[in-house]
């Protein structure tokens, strides 16, 4: 299909939007959003629980659409053993990620910023929206008690991505 010349896009590469075709449309609206994904930077203290099964969820939740990261303030310089199984129960492997400080994002624009509750600030991240997510740290929690943090987490997470999706 081409479009008509009001419409033709062709010029600046971004394909034609057929608005007739719910499909077409879909696919080309997908297409416009990745080239252009969300930012989202999850900040607590170690960056070694929250903030990183947050990002995982983001990736899970957001595909191609977010592009997540996760960082602390000071950070532990490892992923908690107790985040990586509670995710892998969820297919996810978190032994590929690694414990990040706050600094590597220093003067990074993000779309939000999302302390986990921890009382960080991250004033040198330069994000269009900041939230702060009052959430327990599961560190030194039961297995049970660190699966329903990871639970909340996933479920805020979500909410999050549907929002920034939405807004596309």
């Amino acid at each position: 299909m081409s479009c008509p010349p009001a419409l033709d896009l062709a010029a600046a590469n971004v394909p034609c939007l057929n608005l007739l075709n719910p499909q077409s449309f879909i696919h080309n609206l997908s297409f416009l959003t990745m080239a252009n994904p969300k930012s989202v930077l999850f900040v607590c203290v170690e960056n070694s629980n929250r903030s990183q099964m947050a990002e995982a969820f983001a990736k899970i939740y957001g595909k191609d659409l977010i592009e997540a990261n996760s960082s602390g303030s000071r950070p532990s310089g490892r992923v908690n053993p107790k985040a990586i199984e509670a995710m892998k129960e969820l297919g996810y492997d978190l032994s590929v990620h690694h414990s990040k400080g706050l600094d590597a994002f220093n003067g990074t624009q993000v779309d939000v910023a999302v302390t986990m509750g921890c009382g960080d600030e991250c004033p040198m991240v330069l994000a269009k929206e900041r939230l702060d997510w009052k959430i327990p740290d599961p560190r030194d929690m039961s297995p049970e008690e660190f699966r329903a943090v990871r639970d909340l987490i996933g479920s805020k997470v979500k909410s999050l991505v549907e929002g920034l999706l939405a807004d596309a």
